[in-house]
């Protein structure tokens, strides 16, 4: 299982699952883009980001509220992508930092259901659970 969805109040939590910690944030970023739209998305594009974070929270964070800008800038709508995260162990900047090959399409090609706002930090967390990557989001619709 790549992620699930859990009951929330308002807004749309789910679990992305991972047995790498990049394996876990490819899933979240599929679980958001799947919040939006249900079916398939084709992969006629690739676009490149990079985004850090102090910790693991905050490169999710960060990670997921990039793709949304993308979606919301540049129209582009996510349908696979391929994450590479290191730690950055300088004395200056003791971050950690992600880079993605993202693929996807023209937003405009497909009708997107629900306005994802964005992403909280409400009752988020990355972490390793009996040996498996589990990252938990609520997005804000």
């Amino acid at each position: 299982m790549k992620y699930k969805f859990l009951k929330h109040t308002a807004d749309i939590k789910f679990q992305a699952f991972g047995k790498t910690l990049e394996k876990s944030f490819e899933n979240s970023a599929l679980a958001m883009s799947n919040s939006m739209y249900e079916q398939k998305v084709k992969s006629k594009l690739k676009k490149k980001i990079n985004v850090s974070g102090k910790n693991l929270e905050s490169l999710l964070y960060n990670f997921l509220e990039e793709l949304l800008f993308l979606l919301d800038s540049k129209g582009f709508f996510v349908s696979k992508i391929k994450v590479k995260i290191r730690e950055n162990k300088n004395k200056e900047k003791n971050q950690t930092e992600l880079s993605a090959e993202v693929f996807g399409d023209d937003a405009k090609n497909y009708k997107i259901g629900l306005d994802v706002k964005a992403v909280t930090y409400n009752e988020m967390f990355v972490k390793k659970i009996n040996g498996l990557w589990v990252c938990q989001v609520v997005i804000d619709v």
